[in-house]
Parts: C-alpha cells; structure tokens; sequence
C-alpha cells in the first residue's frame, strides 16, 4: 500500500484481499448468473468483523473506523463489487443503530447484525422522492401509544425481500426534513410487502425491490430516537455511505486494471505484445495516476471523518465524486484494452463495468456531490 497503515490496517487490508481472493471472485459471475447473494458468504464476512465496522464492541461490532471501512471495501470489491456494496449498506443500517437506538434496542439488534444473523437494508429512497429526499411521503402515524401506521412505499432497496430488518424514514410530523423518523421494520410484519426483483444494468447479485407499507403496524419500541430526528440520522449516515461507495468503485476499477495489465501482456498483435503498445502503454499509465489520485483522496477524506474535521463532509462528497466517475471510466478503458473479448461475460470485465455504474447515482448522485462541493466552498 502507497500510504502510512497503521500494523492493525496492514493486517485488515491482506485479511480483506485474502477473503476476496479466495471466497468472491471466484465465485462472482455464477452469483450474478444466479441472481442472488450468498447468505453464507455474508455472514463468513460477519465473522472477520466485516458486518459491523464501526459498531462499538460491547454488541459485538468492530468498533473500527471510516478509514478502516474504506480499506475494507476496495480489497472485497476486487473479489465482487454487488456482495462487497451490499455489506457497506448494511453497515450503515447497523451504525444507525449503534448510534441513535436506546440501549435496549442496541442490544437487541446489534448482535446480530455484528454476526449477519440479521441482514439490514436502509429505506430512504421513494419512486418521487430520490435526490430531494426530505421531500419524502411514506407516512407513520401513531395507532394509540404502542404502535404506529406505516404507509408507503420505498424504491431502489438492495435486498428487499432478502434482508430481515429494514432501517426505514417515514413521515410523523408536517412537511419537510423536521417530520421524519426512523423505524426498524422486521420482515415478516403484517403489511410489509415487496415488488418484483428489478431487472438491472449491474449489481445483478443483489435482489433490488421496492419495499411496501399497507396499513404495516410496527412497535413504537421500535422508532429510533425522537421523532422528528429521522432525516438528520440519514444524512449523518451518507458521509460515511459516500466513502464506502467510492471505495467499492476503486477495487472493482483496481480488478479491472489489473486484469487489463495481464491481458495486454499475453495477448498479441501484429507480432508484439500490446503491452509493447506505446498507445496501451499511456492509456495504462493514465488509468494508474487515477487509481493512484482517488486513492489519495479516498483516505484522506477518510481520515478526516474519522478526526471529526469540519470540512470532512466537503471531503467525503469530492471523494465520491472523482472516485466513481474515476473507477467507472478506468473499468471502461480496462474493457477497451481487451478489445472485442472485454465484451464478453466469460473475461469478466463488463461485469466490473456495470457493476460500477450505479455508484455514480447512488448515495446521493454526483451532481448532488457538486451542489454539496460548491456550496462549502461559497460558504466560506
């Protein structure tokens, strides 16, 4: 690793690379062919503590920080970006908890979580409400002091229908941010429904649905926090959601490049290797000092959520931003490299690229990324 690791980061990330190489890549194309994720596989990363990053320890969880997730998530996105972007969803759901949940519900939930035992999705997205979140009309309304009324429905969920708890921001009060809370929903409650399993450009391993609220009555014990505090829980999150999605974008870009290094270097033309090339030559070059400039502005916005800097939320958006637009367009320029064979399923690098495509839309899109950069910027 070009940067100064701490002895436990080093341990993290050969710990993480080691779990990649051996248990997701070679197993990535039949889990997208299949459809599904791999339950087992899932909770084989619980296990290494991969399930709850930056959960405190007294519930099971890592107690690890922003840095540490991002290493984790480019070494397992090298193995199979769909499984290694679900886990960091999870993530969130768990931190959420940790941070915002009552004791008693930490302990209830948090252990599990830690172990996979559950498996959580975060339900912010609506089918009218995607970047202009706060705008959001899911409903929960109180059903005496024991329970609340949940109605809506929610769009775009990585594993709904799979997952066994839903982190979900529904609307208690009037308009705006201040009237969201946060809920934890149990699959299985009556009124909790799922659409059909969405047909997809990439992250084809992840089942992705919209999850439905019709008269869904859920525990008050299970509101997270006040009311009225939902969206602030969620926008907290995203810092540390942007950060985990760019480190994705840059190992799947990593696999990519390095399957076009290898493949430039055995495949021949005109009599020369195309790494012989003085063309594949600057297009590899080129795609190492964007590897290279994302991964220094991955950790050091990191580094800065970590340190609780007040501009790390400027940071983490930049780093998302130039990221995946980074990994995308470096996974592409891979395929190009391995010509018309990139195109097919069996070299697996279009897989990369669709896979990475998403990144650039979801945890807010990038032009979100430079309303959020511009405005730090005349802010000061």
């Amino acid at each position: 690793m070009p940067f100064d690791l701490t002895e436990d980061q080093t341990l993290i990330v050969d710990t993480a690379a080691a779990f990649a190489t051996e248990r997701l890549r070679p197993n990535a194309a039949r889990w997208e062919e299949e459809g599904s994720l791999d339950r087992g596989v899932l909770q084989e990363m619980a296990a290494l503590g991969f399930a709850g990053i930056y959960v405190r320890d007294d519930v099971g969880g890592a107690g690890l920080g922003r840095l540490d997730a991002a290493l984790i998530f480019e070494q397992l996105s090298r193995g199979c970006v769909s499984h290694a972007s679900f886990v960091s969803i999870h993530n969130m759901c768990s931190w959420m908890i940790d941070c915002f949940a009552s004791d008693e519900q930490r302990r209830k939930y948090l252990p599990k979580l830690a172990s996979m035992d559950l498996i959580a999705s975060y339900c912010l997205t609506e089918p009218n409400a995607g970047s202009d979140a706060a705008s959001l009309r899911t409903s929960a309304k109180p059903d005496g002091n024991s329970h609340y009324v949940l109605n809506g429905s929610k769009a775009f969920i990585s594993g709904g229908g799979f997952s066994d708890v839903y982190v979900v921001m529904a609307r208690t009060g009037g308009d705006g941010a201040g009237g969201v809370s946060t809920f934890v929903v149990e699959n299985g409650t009556p009124g909790l429904s799922f659409g059909k399993n969405e047909r997809k450009m990439g992250w084809k391993a992840q089942p992705t649905a919209q999850v439905i609220f019709e008269d869904c009555r859920v525990p008050a014990e299970n509101r997270i926090g006040p009311e009225g505090d939902g969206f602030k829980f969620a926008m907290r999150g995203l810092d540390g959601g942007r950060l985990n999605i760019a480190a994705c974008s840059l190992g799947g870009a990593q696999d990519a490049f390095d399957r076009a290094i290898a493949y430039a270097k055995d495949r021949k033309q005109f009599g020369k290797a195309l790494a012989d090339f003085q063309a594949t030559q600057f297009k590899l070059a080129d795609m190492e000092t964007e590897l290279q400039a994302g991964r220094a502005i991955l950790y050091e916005a990191a580094r800065r959520l970590d340190a609780k800097d007040p501009h790390a939320t400027k940071f983490c958006a930049m780093a998302k931003r130039l990221v995946t637009d980074m990994g995308f367009k470096v996974a592409n320029d891979a395929l190009q490299i391995h010509g018309g064979y990139g195109y097919l399923a069996d070299y697996e690098v279009e897989r990369i690229v669709r896979d990475l495509r998403v990144h650039q839309i979801l945890e807010g899109a990038n032009e979100i990324m430079r309303v959020i950069i511009a405005r730090e910027l005349l802010r000061a």
